[in-house]
């Protein structure tokens, strides 16, 4: 199998694991990657999710050069969707997704790590769009969420350029929020899911709702689905539970709900 999840105390780590291909996302390992994606945002005791790559070199290298070289326009287009519906799954997932990014986050790699909440990087890492010097695209969602992550001018710059940064030069961009040495990343990656696994899953599941369609929506139309996401805080326990604990100088214990 070339997606392996773990499951520890509301935590999960995915791990892209084709370390001969660099873990370059081939139709089968897309296919494997969003049917875990699928059965992570369904399991309730999962509360945070951290993404990384297997072997010692890459998060994930790219999309599968010796898979998509001979396809035709449709299969290219079927090959875009697989990989469309898997990175829109990660950013719709009810829970926070953590990219771990271990080395190379190339075209399809740079796109997933994208499509995480939140991506911390190695001080090997490395990131870009080359696709153009492929004479492509990029096809999983690269042109639009990099523009929202580190705004038009460096997306122009690593979509048209093909060119790659370092970690140093990610963080400096927006692109990362934080670089490690290489023997800690897993560890600080999975401490943060901790972290966030401890928050109410109704109000994380919220603020992912209300963050989200921030990209998308007017201010007035974003402002409006805020106080209704808010508002919506109120009708469970944990508002409650998570008010009360604070007010009692106590750890909250929430249900979820």
């Amino acid at each position: 199998m070339a997606v392996h999840v773990n499951r520890d105390d509301g935590v999960a780590v995915v791990t892209v694991d084709r370390p001969d291909a660099l873990n370059a996302l081939n139709t089968e390992t897309n296919a494997l990657l969003l049917e875990a994606v699928r059965g992570l945002s369904e399991d309730a005791s999962v509360r945070a999710v951290v993404l990384t790559g297997g072997g010692e070199k890459s998060f994930v290298a790219g999309a599968d050069i010796a898979e998509m070289k001979d396809l035709s326009a449709d299969e290219a287009r079927a090959f875009s969707v697989l990989g469309h519906q898997m990175a829109d799954a990660i950013e719709g997932a009810p829970q926070p997704w953590i990219a771990a990014v271990n080395g190379f986050a190339l075209g399809g790699g740079c796109e997933l790590a994208l499509a995480c909440d939140i991506r911390l990087a190695a001080e090997n890492a490395k990131f870009g769009q080359p696709e153009i010097g492929l004479a492509i695209t990029p096809g999983f969602g690269g042109t639009q969420r990099l523009v929202r992550t580190v705004g038009p001018s460096w997306a122009n710059f690593l979509v048209l350029s093909g060119r790659h940064i370092r970690a140093d030069e990610a963080l400096a961009i927006g692109l990362v929020t934080a670089v490690y040495p290489k023997d800690r990343l897993l560890h600080e990656a999975t401490k943060l899911a901790r972290e966030l696994a401890a928050k109410s899953a109704i109000a994380m599941r919220a603020c992912k709702q209300a963050l989200r369609q921030a990209q998308r929506l007017d201010l007035t139309s974003g402002l409006r689905l805020e106080k209704d996401v808010f508002s919506g805080c109120f009708d469970g326990p944990d508002q409650l539970e998570g008010m009360t604990a604070f007010m009692e100088k106590r750890p909250p214990d929430y249900e979820g709900r």
